[in-house]
C-alpha cells in the first residue's frame, strides 16, 4: 500500500513485463517495482513540472514523458525521453497536436495523436517511419504487444466499434510491400478499452456502454468469447491478459474488478436460468469467475502481477485506484 497524498494522479501504466508500475502526477512522476513494491525512481517537482503521460521502456533507465496539468514545465505536443541514470533528457519529439498516448518495444516508438498514430524506429534515436490516419482519437487507444517477436499493434478502425490491426515490421516499407489494412468489427458503439495478450494472437474490447468483453483471435479475426461485465452501463477503464493469457481481468468506474477465464471458461459463472427462452442470449452470458469492489467507487488499473514459483500455482493480480492510490494484491487459486 502506498500513499501519494492528495497531488492529482494524471495517468497509472506498466511497463512490458508487469513488473512495475510508473505514475504521472501534478507533482512530478513515480516508478515503483511491483513484486516487493519498491520505489525505482522519483522525478521531483521541480525538475519536471507537472506530467501527464508516463511510458517505461522495460526495466531500463530510458522514460517517455509528455507534460501536461496544473504546473507542466513543457508542452503535452512535445515528448520527451529521460535518461534517469545521466539524469538527462536525450531526446524530444514534438508534434502539431496533443499527445494522447505513447507505447514503446525495443525497436518502435508509437506516439498517438487525437487524428493520427506515428511510428518511429527506436527508442533510442528514433527514426520516423510511418504515420497512420485515424478516426478521432482522443481516449488515446492504442495497444502494441510485449513480444519481441511481434509487431502487431491495434487501435480503433474507420468504423465506430471497429477495430484495426497493424504489422509495424512493414512500417516505412515501400507501398506493395505493405499489406492491406486488417479490421474486426468488435462492437455497435464506439469502442472504450482495448487490450492485446503479450504474444499478440488476442485482443479484448470494450464498447463505451461497458457491459460486453469480447475477446477475439487476430490471426483469424474469429470472435474465441464474449465475457459479461454487469448489465448497467460502466466505462470500462482497464482489460489485461495475464502472462498466458488463460485469464483477463478488467476494471471500470465502478470501483470493481473482474476476473474471467479464457483458456478454461468453465469457470466462469453463468445464471442458473440458462434455459429460460424470454431472457435470450443474456441468459447465456457468462460472467466472471470472481469480482471485488473497492470500498468506494472509483477508477482503477490492473494487471496480473509475475507469478511467483512454488508449490502451489497462484495467479496473482494487482489493482491501483487513481483516487485512493493504493495498491492491493489478490491470489487466485488455479
Amino acid at each position: 500500500m502506498n500513499n501519494f497524498g492528495s497531488k492529482s494522479i494524471h495517468s497509472i501504466s506498466f511497463n512490458q513485463s508487469n513488473s512495475c508500475f510508473s505514475v504521472a502526477m501534478d507533482n512530478g512522476f513515480r516508478i515503483y517495482n511491483i513484486e516487493p513494491l519498491a520505489e525505482l525512481q522519483n522525478g521531483q517537482f521541480e525538475d519536471f513540472g507537472s506530467i501527464r503521460i508516463i511510458e517505461i521502456f522495460h526495466r531500463s533507465n530510458i522514460v517517455a514523458l509528455v507534460g501536461g496539468g496544473a504546473h507542466s514545465k513543457f508542452s503535452s505536443k512535445m515528448l520527451r525521453l529521460w535518461d534517469d541514470k545521466e539524469k538527462e533528457f536525450i531526446f524530444e519529439l514534438s508534434f502539431d497536436s496533443v499527445i494522447r498516448a505513447v507505447r514503446m518495444k525495443r525497436n518502435r516508438l508509437v506516439v498517438v495523436l487525437t487524428h493520427k498514430i506515428y511510428v518511429f524506429s527506436g527508442p533510442l534515436n528514433p527514426q520516423h517511419l510511418q504515420t497512420i490516419e485515424t478516426r478521432e482519437n482522443s481516449r488515446g487507444l492504442c495497444q502494441v504487444a510485449g513480444s519481441s517477436t511481434c509487431y502487431t499493434m491495434i487501435f480503433p478502425g474507420t468504423r465506430a466499434g471497429s477495430l484495426q490491426l497493424f504489422d509495424m515490421s512493414t512500417a516505412g516499407a515501400a507501398v506493395g510491400a505493405i499489406s492491406s489494412p486488417a479490421t474486426i468489427n468488435a462492437h455497435r458503439t464506439q469502442l472504450q478499452c482495448i487490450a492485446i495478450n503479450h504474444s499478440g494472437t488476442l485482443a479484448a474490447t470494450a464498447s463505451i456502454k461497458g457491459t460486453l468483453i469480447r475477446v477475439f483471435d487476430l490471426k483469424t479475426r474469429q470472435l474465441v468469447i464474449e465475457l459479461r461485465r454487469g448489465t448497467d452501463t460502466a466505462t470500462v477503464q482497464c482489460i489485461t491478459f495475464n502472462s498466458d493469457s488463460s485469464y483477463i481481468c478488467a476494471s471500470s468506474d465502478k470501483g470493481t474488478v473482474h476476473i474471467f477465464a479464457i483458456k478454461n471458461p468453465e469457470l466462469n459463472k453463468r445464471l442458473t436460468v440458462a434455459n429460460v427462452g424470454y431472457l435470450g442470449t443474456y441468459a447465456g452470458s457468462q460472467w466472471g469467475m470472481t469480482s471485488f469492489t473497492l470500498r468506494s467507487e472509483c477508477p482503477c488499473m490492473c494487471v496480473f502481477a509475475p507469478s511467483g514459483t512454488g508449490a502451489v500455482s497462484l495467479t496473482r493480480f494487482l489493482y491501483l485506484s487513481h483516487s485512493l492510490s493504493l495498491t492491493h494484491t489478490h491470489s487466485l487459486q488455479e
